[in-house]
């Protein structure tokens, strides 16, 4: 009988973090359109200590980047080499649907965002997506 051959542990560990990274930034990228902007922390102009929708903002899109990460780790994980289910195979193209949707949305209209808090927000949720997609992908594997 012949020995099943799974992923190897880095690759999951690399498709993970990269499909929770991109499936943080398009929730990014969306909910900025929808005025949940990460870069609310650093504005000055605002009176409060912090405004809701940059809290909800940043749970969001730590939220995802988290459940992106682990559940493309734990499915990879059981999926035998060579085959891609047909889960992962939907998952994929949902992630490929959001970040297109994402980018499109985002660059069809000018941003009420300055450019620089803009830029920020940015990398802020691409650092933020990247280790809660980590650690996502550490309790995924780290179960088995």
């Amino acid at each position: 009988m012949a020995e099943t051959t799974y992923f190897p542990r880095p690759l999951i560990l690399a498709t993970a973090l990269v499909s929770g990274v991109l499936l943080a930034l398009a929730v990014h990228m969306l909910g900025a359109r929808f005025g949940l902007d990460l870069g609310g922390l650093w504005r000055s102009d605002v009176g409060q200590l912090m405004p809701a929708s940059a809290a909800v903002a940043w749970w969001l899109t730590a939220t995802v980047g988290f459940s992106g990460g682990y559940f493309t780790a734990s499915v990879m994980h059981h999926a035998v080499s060579g085959r891609i289910p047909p889960r992962v195979r939907q998952f994929l193209v949902a992630v490929g649907v959001l970040v297109l949707a994402g980018a499109g949305q985002a660059a069809s209209a000018p941003t009420p965002i300055p450019t620089f808090s803009g830029v920020l927000a940015g990398l802020a949720a691409l650092c933020l997506g990247a280790a809660m997609a980590f650690c996502g992908t550490h309790f995924a594997l780290r179960k088995t």
